[in-house]
């Protein structure tokens, strides 16, 4: 064979390539446009080691006795996390039937449902923290709510998809026999959804301890509010005790989660 007629193989033909090399070229444009639009000031990013270094001075070491202070707002903390997750099971378990297109009654409802996973999901916690805290005013009550309808969409959806999932055999089994539309969802979806529902819950639980730490800045009870506070009051010593607090905490959800996710694998 002649070096004219030896030929390369190429994954993709020629329109192929040229149209991913200007997807590149226009992803590259995009990021270099966007980068510029930050209007970053350097200045500041230089003198970034040192002002950390002085931050980290300020704050060490932390006060021990201050952590006394803090024990209730941390269990506050706590306590949102967990009736907030609890709040959003219940409400997320009609909003995950009437979502999975294999329970859902009809289309409009199934409409109904992936609206209200979208919508709930698309707002941040710190944005229904501060909706709730202008209809209830500060305190845990609107922490435990902002945490729940942030928590709706991410619960809804994943227990809809494992509903989605489900052996039909054994719901047609139940129906074949009888059973009614409860009878149904209590021996028919219910087992097979299990796994799944305690995985998500625990999941759901475990980051919304971290959440529930922040909603505090706008007035929405817990550690949040002490630590918006330290740092107010350039309190430094004390931000770091609340810090250490947090991740303590943080890690002690992880573990639990974790350790309630294998169990249930």
């Amino acid at each position: 064979m002649s070096h004219e007629q030896r030929t390369t193989w190429q994954k993709h033909d020629r329109r192929t390539r040229l149209l991913r090399y200007a997807a590149l070229v226009l992803a590259a444009w995009i990021t270099y446009e966007s980068w510029q639009e930050l209007d970053i000031r350097y200045t500041f990013i230089v003198d970034a080691p040192k002002n950390l270094a002085d931050l980290l001075f300020r704050m060490y070491p932390p006060d021990p006795a201050y952590a006394a202070e803090i024990v209730t707002p941390m269990v506050e903390t706590i306590n949102i996390a967990v009736f907030g997750t609890g709040l959003a099971i219940l409400i997320s378990l009609p909003i995950a039937y009437i979502g999975a297109e294999n329970t859902t009654p009809n289309a409009a409802t199934y409409v109904l449902g992936k609206f209200v996973i979208v919508a709930t999901r698309s707002v941040n916690v710190i944005i229904w923290a501060l909706f709730f805290v202008v209809i209830f005013g500060t305190g845990a009550i609107s922490g435990v709510l902002a945490v729940a309808f942030r928590s709706i969409g991410f619960v809804s959806k994943l227990i809809a998809e494992g509903i989605e999932e489900i052996d039909p055999g054994q719901v047609e089994a139940i129906r074949a026999m009888g059973g009614s539309p409860i009878d149904v969802i209590v021996y028919g979806i219910v087992p097979q959804i299990k796994p799944t529902f305690v995985g998500v819950a625990t999941y759901r639980w475990d980051i919304n301890v971290r959440e529930a730490t922040v909603i505090g800045f706008v007035g929405a009870g817990g550690i949040g509010v002490k630590l918006d506070t330290a740092i107010n009051f350039f309190q430094w010593a004390n931000v770091l005790t609340i810090l250490i607090a947090i991740l303590v905490v943080v890690i002690f959800s992880e573990v639990v989660s974790a350790y309630l996710r294998k169990k249930v694998s």
